[in-house]
């Protein structure tokens, strides 16, 4: 990447994830907004270039590629990870993280009202991503993998009945931007997943299990966002 200031950030995301790190230390969004040219974004952001191109480029040059890179996975590999590693996290974690939330506005709401708010907007963040799970994986998902079929055995591509895979993963987008919005208003009322002084382990654990559901929401849409969604649209118009 010679010009990779001049490169989308999703872009850059996609040839090694471990560019990701970078942009999250200066505030940027991956996933969701990954569409953006890393240059507009330093000057909207007033950030370095110099310094993020400097970051980017050692997170690139120690990376090591192989087969872990999900670029070189098939669809079906990618929806298969996809699924049972970050699907199943949201369905674990978002009960669980409701009933502390619930706990901590009883014990702690009056101190800190924010938590009011955070503890709302999680409770749409589980209930949309649940719909929206949903949706990709009894819709979008398995017309993926029917595309990656008939590409290997050479049949006839007979399109779904919504038409084509762009309408459902334009809604799909439209809806990781949505949660990612959403995130970066629970952030900010939780001082980025600082616990107060008077915070109990409750409080603790909170704030930390909404941090790495952020993180893995983050790698989530990233590798849908960036790497599967790209692809499969790509794929129907070979097929097409």
């Amino acid at each position: 990447m010679e010009n990779i200031m001049k490169e989308t950030i999703g872009e850059v995301v996609a040839e090694n994830f471990r560019t990701a790190a970078v942009f999250y230390n200066h505030g940027i969004d991956f996933c969701c907004r990954g569409n953006r040219v890393i240059n507009d974004v330093c000057e909207k952001k007033n950030i370095d270039p110099n310094k993020l191109e400097a970051e980017l480029r050692e997170a690139l040059e120690t990376a090591e590629r192989g087969v872990d890179d999900p670029r070189t996975w098939s669809l079906a590999k990618l929806v298969d990870h996809i699924v049972p590693t970050h699907h199943r996290y949201i369905e674990e974690k978002s009960p669980i993280l409701l009933q502390f939330l619930a706990k901590l506005c009883k014990v702690h709401g009056e101190a800190h009202p924010e938590l009011f708010e955070i503890h709302e907007h999680f409770q749409y963040t589980a209930g949309d991503l649940a719909a929206h799970m949903k949706k990709e994986e009894l819709m979008l998902f398995p017309q993926i993998k029917k595309m990656e079929i008939t590409q290997n055995q050479g049949t006839t591509w007979t399109p779904p009945g919504f038409g084509t895979v762009k309408n459902p993963i334009a809604m799909m987008m439209q809806e990781h931007e949505n949660e990612g919005d959403r995130f970066v208003k629970i952030s900010e009322l939780s001082s980025n997943y600082t616990p107060p002084a008077d915070a109990c382990n409750t409080y603790r654990i909170t704030y930390a299990m909404l941090d790495e559901f952020e993180k893995d929401l983050h790698r989530h849409i990233h590798l849908e966002n960036n790497i599967l969604f790209p692809r499969a649209i790509e794929l129907e118009s070979a097929l097409v």
